[in-house]
């Protein structure tokens, strides 16, 4: 069967699938991956949706439209939250999705949508459902009032960036009271300093880099447009790098660290580099938290 149809693509990714072999071994890392893709199957079938291939510990799957592929993200996320710790290892997935025309040929999809919700899905931390802008524009409005626009990554082939939105999915309506959980907890606070400037609060992502758009512009020809983002997760600050060169974070009293593609949860006083060590950078910013 071949053709061009409007349709979204999801890929959910099993996080920490590496680590899990080294830490268990082949045979038990090897069941528990395949617990996951089971609950993948079963929820995307559930939700009327197809799943296409298994690509070690990761699925392609195929849903109607956006709405579908969202709240099949959710219950995804809980199946697999649900499965049994492996030895001190709790099971999570990464997904990503994207909305536009796909060619199916010889029971697999092709083209640029497959493409890029590879590439977003690539984007997405443990326990995160990213999608495209242009993807979140379609939901419906209690789905669409759900998510929260984050940051521009580079696509291999595209002459523009494109932008991601995450779903906040334990807002979905697939979850029924989450409300409990994080009623008493304590919300920490942050402070950025940059050039003299300061940043003290936010309500959703900071965003950090040379384009002129982001909440921090650094000019240094080291930085990327869009190098790096903190984002607010209950009482933590999470630093992420999204960069070409890396992100270098020195603790004070600690050794530098450099970061890339990669999460760091910012704690006491420090600095942030972007693209080159904070020794050798007048752009370093400053951070106080707690």
């Amino acid at each position: 069967m071949a053709g061009e149809a409007t349709r979204t693509v999801l890929f959910a990714d099993v996080s920490g699938s590496s680590q899990l072999y080294e830490s268990a071994g082949d045979e038990v890392a090897a069941k528990a991956i395949a617990q996951c893709m089971r609950a993948v199957r079963e929820v995307t079938e559930a939700a009327g949706g197809e799943l296409i291939k298994e690509i070690g510990d990761e699925a392609m799957t195929l849903f109607a439209d956006p709405d579908s592929a969202a709240n099949a993200a959710t219950r995804m996320h809980l199946a697999v939250e649900a499965l049994p710790p492996v030895g001190a290892t709790t099971l999570a997935l990464r997904i990503g999705f994207h909305t536009g025309a796909v060619m199916r040929r010889d029971d697999d999809l092709f083209g640029d949508t497959v493409n890029l919700a590879s590439r977003i899905a690539g984007q997405a931390s443990r326990g995160q459902v990213l999608m495209s802008e242009q993807t979140a524009a379609l939901l419906a409005p209690v789905l669409r009032g759900m998510t929260r626009a984050l940051y521009s990554v580079e696509v291999k082939g595209k002459t523009e960036s494109v932008a991601l939105c995450e779903l906040v999915w334990r807002q979905s309506p697939d979850v029924t009271d989450m409300a409990g959980s994080a009623a008493h907890v304590s919300i920490g606070r942050l402070w950025l300093k940059h050039r003299g400037a300061e940043v003290t609060g936010w309500d959703s992502v900071v965003r950090i880099g040379r384009d002129k758009e982001c909440e921090i512009v650094v000019t240094s020809d080291n930085a990327s447009r869009q190098h790096c983002t903190i984002e607010r997760r209950r009482d933590k600050f999470v630093l992420r790098d999204h960069s070409t060169n890396g992100t270098y974070v020195a603790v004070e009293g600690e050794a530098e660290m450099a970061l890339h593609r990669e999460d760091y949860i910012l704690r006491g006083h420090g600095w942030i580099a972007c693209g080159e060590p904070r020794a050798q950078t007048a752009e370093a910013i400053e951070y106080y938290c707690e």
